[in-house]
């Protein structure tokens, strides 16, 4: 009934984010191009049933195949190895529009700050090894599912646990929906970001009794490792920036 959906912020950065926009790119190159039918039919199922990880397989306990429709889809057969190559590869796959919309526009808007502070080559290892460790999360909480893991959301989860950490009294404005009420408010990444993960956490517990088509507790454990990462990478938080400061260069110009 209420919905809090963050559209952008009032952060801005130093320098322009160009791993930020190539991971949208290549998010939406494999949902158009790669992956079939825009990852919302049978033939997109069993594609991920081929090549995104499966948590039986990290144990080698899954069935020979799965019966889905007229025909049987088998199960591969992971090494340690692939199924961690699978996992990154999983990061850039997504099961309808709503799905890579809703994950891309959470790493545009809290994903440049957070590569702005580490860089280009760190921001892009600590994404991927956000991916990893939200994978690791929902398989060894669910080692008997036979259903494959795909989205960018652990990744991003991984994100927006490192925006909280440097960047908690940030702005960021928020689309509200309850019922046909819809406006726009601006709150501090620490209240939006919090009720985020709170909601996730409930869900992920929920989800340990109930089965549900959304893997929670990947997310959950993202958001930790982009806590607990940026800390260890010497993170801490900063003070909240207006719209616009400028700032004297060495070069003796304004610099933004």
């Amino acid at each position: 009934m209420l919905s809090l959906f963050p559209i952008s912020d009032a952060n801005p950065t130093r320098t322009f984010p160009v791993i930020t926009i190539l991971l949208i790119a290549a998010n939406a190159f494999v949902f158009l191009f790669v992956q079939p039918d825009f990852g919302s039919s049978f033939e997109a199922d069993v594609y991920f049933v081929q090549e995104a990880p499966i948590p039986c397989q990290i144990e080698g306990d899954c069935p020979d195949g799965l019966q889905a429709v007229d025909r049987i889809v088998e199960i591969p057969d992971r090494t340690f190895a692939s199924f961690v190559a699978s996992s990154v590869f999983s990061t850039f796959l997504h099961a309808g529009w709503l799905h890579i919309i809703g994950n891309m526009l959470f790493l545009w808007v809290f994903g440049n700050n957070v590569e702005d502070y580490l860089g280009k080559v760190k921001f892009v290892l600590f994404y991927l090894a956000g991916g990893l460790a939200a994978t690791f999360a929902h398989v060894f909480t669910h080692l008997d599912s036979v259903a494959p893991g795909v989205g960018a959301s652990g990744a991003v989860a991984a994100v927006m646990g490192a925006y909280l950490l440097l960047f908690p009294k940030a702005r960021v404005n928020v689309l509200v929906t309850m019922f046909i009420f819809i406006t726009v408010i601006q709150l501090s990444a620490i209240v939006v970001l919090g009720i985020w993960f709170a909601y996730q956490f409930l869900y992920a517990y929920q989800e340990a009794t109930v089965a549900t088509g959304v893997a929670w507790m990947a997310h959950v454990g993202g958001f930790v490792f982009g806590l607990v990462g940026i800390f260890l990478l010497g993170g801490r938080p900063h003070r909240a920036q207006p719209a616009w400061e400028p700032r004297w260069g060495r070069s003796g110009r304004w610099v933004r």
